[in-house]
C-alpha cells in the first residue's frame, strides 16, 4: 500500500487593506456584483468579480430559480461571461464573496464542486494558473489555483475528440 499526501497552500490576509490596490478593486467589484444576485428562495447572495489579463473585470451573482437545478452560481456566470465575450483572453484572478440577510458572511465560502471543475478548465483552457480570492469579514483567503481546491480533478484527457474515435454501436 501507498500513500498520497496532498498539501494546500492558502494565504490569509485579516484585511483588505493587506491586498494590493488591484485585489482591493477586484473584491469591491465581488460585494456589488453581491448586491445584484437574485436569491429569494435561499437568501444567500454570492458575488463574483473576474480579472482579465487585459484588464477588463467580469461580474457575475448567483442567480436562483424555483426549479433548483435551473439556476447558476455566481462563479459561473462570471467566467462563462468572460469565456464568451473575450475567449482569446486568460483570467488572472476571481474574488467571490456572499452574504446573507446580515451582511457579508463572517468566515469566507468556497466554490461548490461544479464551479471549481470550471475554475479549473479555465486554467486547463488558458495554460494558466491564477489566484483565487475567497472573502469574509474575518479574513480573505487567497488561494493560487484552482487545483488546490479541487487537487484530484477530472481533466477531460480522456475524452473522445473525434467521430471517428466514437464507441462502436451494437447493431
Amino acid at each position: 500500500m501507498k500513500h498520497l499526501n496532498l498539501t494546500t497552500q492558502i494565504e490569509i490576509f485579516d484585511s483588505l487593506d493587506e491586498l494590493n490596490s488591484t485585489e482591493q478593486a477586484l473584491v469591491n467589484a465581488a460585494e456589488k456584483a453581491c448586491h445584484k444576485a437574485y436569491a429569494p428562495y435561499s437568501e444567500f447572495n454570492v458575488g463574483a468579480a473576474v480579472l482579465l489579463e487585459n484588464g477588463q473585470i467580469i461580474t457575475g451573482s448567483n442567480q436562483e430559480n424555483a426549479a433548483y437545478p435551473s439556476g447558476l452560481c455566481a462563479e459561473r456566470t462570471a467566467i462563462f461571461y468572460a469565456n464568451a465575450q473575450y475567449p482569446d483572453t486568460p483570467v488572472t484572478s476571481i474574488a467571490i464573496i456572499a452574504m446573507n440577510k446580515n451582511g457579508i458572511l463572517e468566515n469566507p465560502v468556497a466554490p461548490c464542486g461544479a464551479c471549481r471543475q470550471v475554475l479549473l478548465e479555465t486554467e486547463l483552457r488558458y495554460k494558466k494558473a491564477y489566484d483565487i480570492l475567497l472573502v469574509g469579514q474575518s479574513s480573505i483567503q487567497k488561494i493560487k489555483s484552482s487545483k488546490d481546491l479541487l487537487p484530484l480533478s477530472f481533466v477531460g484527457e480522456g475524452l473522445l475528440k473525434s467521430a471517428d474515435r466514437s464507441p462502436k454501436s451494437n447493431n
